[in-house]
């Protein structure tokens, strides 16, 4: 799955087109390296968000395709 797409059916990013542009002005990390919206997303990761006052660091735990807003959280563990 594309980190864009991860990162708003995950509800980390609430939209795709937010995610994308964060993607292109480096603010999101996977494993310690700036990656582009196009980058495909595998359990095991560590994305780190970079928007706002609150940085996110977490490992990617499940993919899906579609989630609900009670499962949502289940795709990722926190790290800090």
């Amino acid at each position: 799955m594309r980190l864009d797409k991860y990162l708003k059916i995950s509800r980390i990013i609430k939209r795709r087109t937010v995610a994308n542009e964060a993607c292109d002005a480096g603010r999101i990390l996977v494993n310690g390296k700036p990656e582009r919206a196009s980058y495909a997303v595998k359990v095991g990761d560590v994305i780190e968000v970079q928007i706002g006052a609150n940085p996110l660091k977490a490992e990617v735990t499940a993919i899906n395709e579609y989630a609900k807003k009670e499962e949502a959280s289940s795709m990722y563990k926190v790290l800090s």
